[in-house]
Formats: C-alpha cells, sequence, structure tokens
C-alpha cells in the first residue's frame, strides 16, 4: 500500500510539473506576447501585420493548441511510465 502511495504521489507531481510549465507558457503568449510586449513587437511585420497583433490572434491559437497535443502526449508517456496507460 505504501509503494502504491508513493508511485500516485510521484506521477501526481510529474503531473501538476506539466500543468505548471502549460500555464506558464499560455500566459507567457496570451499576457506576454500580446499585451505586455505588443508595442514593442508593433514594428516587426508578419503576414501583412504587427507581430503582437499576430500573437494576439492567431499565436495564441496555434500556442494554445501546441500545448493542448503536447501536455496529451507527455500524459501518454507518463501513464506508460506508471503503468495506468488506457
Amino acid at each position: 500500500m505504501d509503494d502504491h502511495n508513493t508511485n500516485a504521489a510521484a506521477y501526481w507531481s510529474a503531473n501538476l510539473r506539466y500543468i505548471t510549465i502549460s500555464l506558464i507558457i499560455w500566459a507567457l503568449v496570451s499576457y506576454g506576447f500580446a499585451i505586455l510586449l505588443r508595442p514593442m513587437l508593433a514594428g516587426i511585420h508578419i503576414g501583412g501585420t504587427d507581430l503582437g497583433f499576430w500573437f494576439a490572434q492567431q499565436g495564441s491559437i496555434i500556442t494554445f493548441i501546441a500545448i493542448i497535443f503536447i501536455y496529451a502526449w507527455k500524459m501518454n508517456q507518463l501513464d506508460k511510465k506508471f503503468g495506468v496507460e488506457e
């Protein structure tokens, strides 16, 4: 029973690490690049518009989708490592 609790704690700790990293990336892209750094990125043009606007629109969406797929992939690896895969 104690070994099971240790495994569960290690699994949850790794899961929280993935969640924390995902949230940091999300906050950096959505608030950092799109809002706070927009004036600095205004001089850089991509796709006919400035980079700050691009991050606020397409960049954020693409980043969020990437975060979802990477999180799912990493969780599948973690599930296999701890023997709890579906």
